[in-house]
């Protein structure tokens, strides 16, 4: 594994020079140009240069201080080989009537491109055509980018923006382009995908750099970026930074099967920077006036009605609905672990900057159209959450829009799929019954719990909810509820004494299930 450079000498190849009609240079010795490149033209007549080279140089001579013998020359044209030296150029005249044989022998067999300057090219002309065709290069490397960064720029601002932002990257770059997590979950990715052992190694250089930069030690600079390559496939990752500046949540990965040019890497540079502002937390979880004022005038008492109107993303079109949606990661966790990076990616995938995390329980509110579908991220599901969506309410009937989304929430842990959706299919029981009777007979039914005591008729619903849910699982119940499972065995003995009812019976299952789905939501608390 090597680190990628920063940058690299502006150069230009050879061949720029030797089409140029105004030098009119001639190529007389070793390999074909092709893409030997010159980044600086430089001249001298000391008998060995090598120790004042730098290596990119097209060096001119005109021999004044050439060996005599063939071994001599010999010995001098290894030296600049050994110092880097691109190509040599020789101007015949005053000194020397040609090139000297010799000369045009050590050359070739060394393989170092000699060129023959004719009388009337002077070598200030050959100077200042290569910092000419270098600065044009370099002048449209920096167009390339300008384009490059305002496509990032534009892609930033859209409300898929980490997927917008790698879809440009890759577009720019002609690489696969990834985002991964500190678990090594892929959260988004655009461009060719390779092949599944590129995918992998791509995926294992994101882990390994991660871990090298949360393990550095303190006050030691470690690089950030690695890259590898093997046979045509090359690699690069760049990590993100985390909500405190050093520690690092997310890695952004690419695969080639070029070499990344000086441009590539500008651009790259520029996405990352781009991608670590979209996951920080306060991008996430917005920070625009007419949010904050919202929600300073929500917490002061206005109805949520009142102030959906600022609330609503700015850009965004929603005719002041919004859906509820519910999460529960698969496992036990914290938000100390790298929460911030997995609340952003969250709040971005899921399109809203309102989401809220706690430990294994999530709840977000999504601006949406009035009949618009929600959109399940995949995003979600690799990251080890399962999602209950509601469908879109108006801000005056968001407690409503909360407990469907709760149910919907319960309808995907029982069915163990990534999400659900709530729906209602107007051709249903629901349908026929009048609610105001479907609320009466629930408040009814449900009665005989309100004097029950501890833990309450509010947990002693959620239990039975929950369990009718889960089809009578007692273990499955219980793991839901993080409760020991006689524990709901205890719970359900206590609701079928209080309802008088055999909650073993089909029947009055089904007749419980009704009445829950009835209940008003004031009697559920």
């Amino acid at each position: 594994m090597t680190e990628p450079t920063d940058g690299e000498q502006p150069s230009v190849p050879l061949s720029v020079l030797l089409t140029d009609p105004a030098l009119d240079l001639r190529q007389i010795a070793g390999p074909a140009a092709g893409e030997h490149r010159v980044s600086t033209v430089g001249t001298t007549e000391i008998e060995d240069p090598s120790p004042y080279l730098v290596g990119g140089e097209l060096l001119l001579t005109a021999g004044v201080r050439l060996p005599a013998d063939a071994a001599g020359i010999d010995t001098y044209v290894r030296g600049v080989v050994g110092a880097g030296v691109t190509a040599l150029g020789f101007g015949v005249v005053p000194v020397h009537d040609e090139v000297p044989p010799e000369l045009v022998a050590a050359c070739d067999r060394h393989g170092l491109p000699l060129l023959r300057l004719p009388p009337a090219t002077p070598f200030v002309a050959v100077g200042q055509a290569t910092y000419a065709a270098i600065a044009e290069v370099r002048n449209r490397e920096l167009r390339e980018i300008s384009r490059a960064q305002s496509a990032l720029a534009a892609a930033a601002a859209r409300p898929d923006a980490l997927r917008a932002v790698l879809t440009q990257l890759s577009g720019h770059t002609g690489a696969w382009a990834v985002l991964h997590d500190a678990r090594g979950h892929e959260l988004f990715s655009a461009g060719p995908r390779p092949a599944a052992p590129t995918q992998g190694r791509v995926r294992d250089l994101a882990l390994r750099t991660i871990a090298r930069v949360r393990t550095g030690a303190a006050g030691r600079s470690v690089p950030t970026a690695a890259a590898d390559h093997q046979g045509d496939t090359h690699l690069t990752v760049h990590t993100l930074p985390g909500a405190d500046g050093t520690a690092t949540a997310l890695a952004l990965g690419q695969a080639a099967t070029t070499p990344p040019t000086l441009v590539q890497r500008q651009v790259t540079s520029t996405a990352a920077v781009l991608l670590a502002v979209l996951t920080s937390p306060r991008h996430a979880l917005g920070t625009d006036t007419h949010s904050a004022g919202a929600l300073v005038r929500l917490m002061l008492g206005a109805a949520p009605a009142e102030v959906a109107g600022d609330l609503t993303p700015a850009g965004t079109s929603e005719a002041g609905h919004w859906v509820v949606v519910h999460g529960r990661h698969s496992s036990p966790r914290s938000t100390q672990d790298d929460g911030p990076a997995q609340l952003a990616t969250l709040g971005t995938a899921l399109g809203t900057p309102y989401l809220y995390i706690d430990g294994s329980e999530l709840k977000a509110l999504v601006a949406s159209a009035p009949d618009a579908r929600p959109e399940v991220p995949a995003q979600a599901a690799d990251l080890g959450w399962v999602l209950g969506f509601s469908t879109p309410a108006p801000a005056s009937d968001l407690a409503h829009a909360d407990v469907q989304a709760g149910r919907a929430l319960q309808r995907a842990i029982a069915a163990q799929v990534p999400a659900v959706v709530h729906s209602r299919d107007p051709l249903t029981v629901h349908g026929i019954v009048p609610s105001a009777d479907a609320r009466e007979l629930a408040r009814t039914r449900f009665a005989p719990l309100d004097g029950a005591a501890s833990p309450g008729a509010a947990i002693l619903l959620d239990t039975l909810r929950t369990w009718l849910t889960l089809h009578g699982s007692w273990d499955r119940t219980a793991a839901a509820l993080h409760v020991h499972r006689n524990t709901v065995r205890h719970r359900l003995a206590r609701i079928a004494e209080l309802l008088d009812v055999d909650l073993q019976d089909p029947g009055v299952r089904m007749e419980l299930w009704f009445a829950l789905d009835w209940l008003p939501d004031e009697d559920r608390s």
